[in-house]
């Protein structure tokens, strides 16, 4: 298959290839033809499939895109599925951090396994635009994956994160950016925690367990409050969550996220989940969250308690609320919540290529 950009073909710019091996692996990019951004090349020479029971499909590939449109792109989402598959088919690829002009190139590596029923013939991979986020907040793509909303926090906590840096290179010098990259470096390093999987609650025995109360940490910048927080808590689950909820703001509510945080018995705390919840709040109204959703830790857990904070709040036009980095420190969240991935990823140019070169890039913004 030849490595040059194919002409847009009707409504869409279409890249097919076959890689041989033991089934044989068809692949097929396909973007709508006003994407802008282009394919130049795509290698999935490294992917397979193999028949275990269905066809396991490992996905290996390098896409060489670019920027085709007129405004720099900050993060990108795509779909990769097997057609005529089950949940297991289904997958996607996300990069939060890229900063890329127009005509310029940029990499994406997919890497993920997916799985097809061998009654569904020779397996498939698919590749397709879930969505792009521009540096001015607008948005490209279908959003089946609703990774506008993700990609927007993304963006939010970047700037959030490089203004405090660049503010901190200012007031404090090389030498306090130096200390908050080594701070970061080593909250990173420090975040061992165990695996949590989200469930349903009814696929476990969560309703068996005690319902406990428990607190949520108060950030007064926050558009929505949260109080009365209820869930079901015991070994290695915690689950069935309600609590109440309150728009403060002036603007109509839509969506929000409720961060979950667990305590065990030795008094060591992380962050769990971020729980979502659609549901439309009009200024000043109240309203109750209650989920049929379950955490289960994949070792056991002796949980002491457990407590909530509103991550984020979506209002009715699109746009995002998060915390400020102040408000996560005065309350502690800095040790459990993890760092942005602006924040990683500007730590590991420090980390890699020394105090100048982060300065550097935090001088191009």
């Amino acid at each position: 298959m030849s490595n040059k950009a194919l002409p847009i073909v009707a409504a869409a710019l279409v890249w097919s290839g076959f890689c041989a091996n033991g089934q044989g692996l068809s692949h097929r990019i396909d973007f709508p033809k006003d994407a802008p951004v282009s394919l130049q090349s795509a290698d999935f020479g490294n992917s397979n499939a193999t028949a275990r029971g269905a066809n396991v499909i490992e996905v290996n590939a390098a896409l060489s895109l670019r920027n085709s449109g007129q405004k720099r792109i900050r993060s990108m989402t795509l779909m990769v599925y097997a057609p005529d598959s089950a949940s297991g088919g289904k997958g996607s690829v996300a990069v939060p951090t890229l900063d890329v002009a127009p005509g310029e190139t940029f990499s994406i590596r997919i890497d993920t396994r997916l799985l097809r029923p061998l009654a569904a013939g020779n397996p498939v991979v698919e590749v397709k635009l879930d969505g792009i986020l521009f540096d001015d907040l607008s948005f490209y793509g279908p959003d089946t994956l609703h990774s506008q909303r993700t990609m927007t926090i993304w963006e939010l906590e970047a700037q959030r994160d490089r203004k405090y840096f660049k503010t901190l290179l200012e007031t404090a010098g090389g030498e306090g950016l130096r200390k908050e990259m080594l701070s970061s470096l080593a909250r990173q390093g420090d975040r061992s925690q165990p695996g949590v999987q989200m469930v349903r609650s009814r696929a476990t025995n969560i309703d068996a367990e005690p319902e406990a109360q428990f607190a949520f940490l108060a950030i007064p910048e926050s558009p929505v409050e949260a109080s009365g927080g209820m869930a079901r808590i015991g070994s290695s689950l915690a689950g069935a969550p309600r609590f109440e909820v309150r728009n403060r703001s002036n603007r109509p509510v839509q969506h929000l996220e409720i961060g979950w945080i667990v305590k065990d018995q030795q008094g060591r705390e992380f962050l769990a989940a971020s729980v979502p919840a659609d549901m439309k709040l009009a200024p000043n109204q109240s309203g109750q969250v209650a989920q049929d959703a379950a955490l289960r830790f994949d070792r056991p857990i002796s949980i002491q308690s457990m407590s909530g904070f509103v991550s984020s709040v979506e209002f009715a036009d699109g746009s995002q609320w998060i915390p400020t980095r102040s408000a996560l420190d005065q309350l502690r969240l800095r040790q459990v919540v993890a760092p942005s991935p602006e924040e990683q990823r500007l730590s590991q140019i420090y980390n890699k290529k020394g105090l100048q070169a982060l300065i550097a890039e935090l001088k191009k913004f």
